[in-house]
């Protein structure tokens, strides 16, 4: 018991520190719902006043320990968002009601990260229990990688609510893969009300992290085009003998050789290059002309986009929120209460 009491005084302790650095949440006329965060009315922001700098500070360790977290946490939240909208249905384990989202085919052996959120949850709990919501959590640990990674700030609205179940189908059908088309990409952001230009902004999260070379297949062939820049056929040369090995489905690579865990425009000036790693990334250069133009843009002016990134984050954190009676916040983000 003593030891548990230690241990919370020195979280406390540490967030104290941290409340100067923290990047700002917002719910005070500006959360979810009618209730701006829990079902009786009151202000999450009020309710527990270290929530940020909490995830804040567990998110930076993350970081520090392995800076391809930084990447994982903000595609986690991706991936919980074109499912339903945003309510930490990707974290529910699999139960005797539904099988859920972690085994779908784009996040098996995929997804990263869920340790994390259980650390945050888990200092939350202990802090000011069941006030905060995964969802939540998971929208201000995409924004504070963001941070820690050297891009934009925006406010994160509070009071989602976590859903009572999870959809591996929808899971399966609503993401998109990495061989899409642009019009295929194009279909699936349109079908939770994101537009083209979010989609191309939006991709461009992918100036950080790591993929399997199994995601990639597809630029092995060769250059996209026969009039690729010269760069091109170096980039698929060297991924092709890094994924010739017979272990190579594990093999990772880098999305952006350049700067891998910088929150960058490095992805755009890349996809100009013809060194997109991602076969629907390169596709934004290759296979329609509005998305080229954006990509031109972005690779020109780094203001421009982390401007439009911060307000395609915004928009997509509002997915089919779940307020009031519509959810819960869960004491465990692996399962409903």
């Amino acid at each position: 018991m003593a030891m548990k009491y230690l241990a919370l005084l020195s979280l406390l302790l540490n967030l104290a520190v941290l409340f100067s650095i923290v990047p700002k949440t917002t719910s005070e006329g500006g959360g979810y719902g009618d209730d701006c965060g829990d079902q009786s009315g009151n202000d999450v922001s009020n309710l527990c006043s270290a929530a940020e700098a909490i995830i804040f500070s567990r998110v930076q360790e993350a970081v520090l320990d392995d800076s391809r977290m930084a990447a994982s946490l903000l595609r986690l939240h991706f991936h919980d968002c074109f499912v339903n909208g945003c309510d930490a249905s990707v974290l529910l384990d699999d139960s005797a009601n539904f099988v859920g989202e972690k085994t779908a085919a784009p996040n098996l052996n995929s997804l990263r990260g869920f340790d994390v959120i259980d650390a945050i949850k888990s200092d939350l709990e202990s802090v000011c229990p069941e006030t905060v919501s995964c969802a939540d959590i998971l929208a201000t640990a995409a924004r504070d990688s963001v941070v820690l990674s050297g891009g934009p700030s925006w406010d994160v609205q509070m009071g989602r609510k976590d859903s009572f179940t999870a959809s591996k189908s929808l899971a399966n059908n609503n993401i998109p893969g990495p061989n899409s088309t642009v019009a295929n990409l194009v279909s699936k952001f349109q079908n939770v009300n994101l537009s083209l230009r979010d989609m191309v902004v939006l991709s461009g999260a992918h100036t950080m992290g790591r993929a399997r070379c199994t995601t990639f297949r597809g630029r092995l062939q060769g250059a996209t085009t026969s009039n690729a820049p010269d760069a091109s056929l170096e980039f698929v040369q060297s991924l092709q003998e890094l994924c010739s090995g017979s272990d190579s489905n594990a093999t990772l690579a880098n999305l952006d050789l350049a700067t891998p865990a910088t929150f960058d425009n490095q992805y755009y000036v890349n996809l100009l290059s013809g060194q997109g790693l991602l076969p629907s990334d390169q596709n934004l250069v290759t296979g329609d002309d509005q998305t080229l133009e954006l990509v031109e843009t972005y690779a020109e002016d780094v203001v421009a986009f982390f401007e439009d990134f911060k307000n395609s984050m915004i928009k997509m954190g509002s997915l089919g929120v779940g307020t009031g009676m519509n959810g819960e916040i869960r004491r465990n983000c692996r399962a409903v209460n």
